[in-house]
């Protein structure tokens, strides 16, 4: 077991070996039903593990290349691998937003940064925009000495002209949502070229944050798995 003096900081640094940030975190309340941790009792705190930008990248390259097989869903293998040990350093357990029953990861992230959803449902952040992403989490069984995250400006209030609902040829996003059938189709079809290759062509209008939006290939291999392709 950890002890919670300094242990973030460490937990940071030994993230940041492979181009993972901490991304905020909460203390359970009374009112929570929070998962177990690492020895089945519940959890009492949870740290948000995730990307800024594309910063993971050659990590998880160097990592699949060392690979004598292919694994399916290979980016979040290598999350859980790193992720996984980590936890295990810190004595906490590692949770992945692919694991199932599935956990309120987006809940869990509103609450430790303050973000709101964007029109496409990704969580505005008002540095990186669009372009960041949570890996996995860490339970612990005792309370952190973290921080309540304040509120930032959310963007998108400020945002007029909202091109990121204008750039889909399909409409995929609208008032209405994510018409999951009609953007698979497209992507998959003769005309999906440009969201093949270069990313979803709504999320790549937004303005903000484009500092750290995906390299092309970055956003191919995203594109790929989701179409399946």
């Amino acid at each position: 077991m950890i002890a919670p003096a300094g242990s973030v900081d460490r937990i940071a640094s030994a993230l940041l070996a492979n181009g993972l940030i901490l991304r905020g975190g909460f203390n359970f309340t009374l009112g929570d039903v929070p998962p177990p941790g690492q020895s089945g009792a519940p959890a009492k705190s949870v740290l948000l593990v995730g990307q800024a930008g594309a910063a993971p990248w050659p990590h998880f390259l160097r990592w699949q290349e060392k690979q004598s097989r292919i694994i399916a869903n290979p980016l979040d293998t290598w999350s859980r691998d790193v992720i996984g040990a980590v936890a295990e350093t810190f004595g906490a357990r590692a949770v992945s937003p692919s694991d199932k029953p599935y956990l309120p990861f987006q809940q869990w992230a509103m609450l430790a940064e303050g973000l709101k959803p964007s029109p496409l449902g990704i969580l505005m952040h008002p540095r990186y925009g669009l372009w960041h992403a949570y890996r996995g989490a860490l339970l612990f069984e005792q309370q952190l000495p973290i921080e309540a995250a304040e509120a930032p400006i959310h963007l998108c209030d400020s945002c007029v002209e909202k091109p990121c609902l204008k750039s889909c040829p399909v409409d995929a996003y609208s008032a209405q949502g994510f018409a999951y059938q009609s953007c698979l189709a497209h992507v998959r079809g003769a005309n999906g070229g440009p969201c093949r290759t270069g990313g979803c062509l709504d999320r790549n209008a937004c303005p903000y944050g484009t500092a750290y939006r995906y390299p092309a290939e970055v956003q191919a291999f995203h594109m790929a798995a989701f179409a399946d392709l």
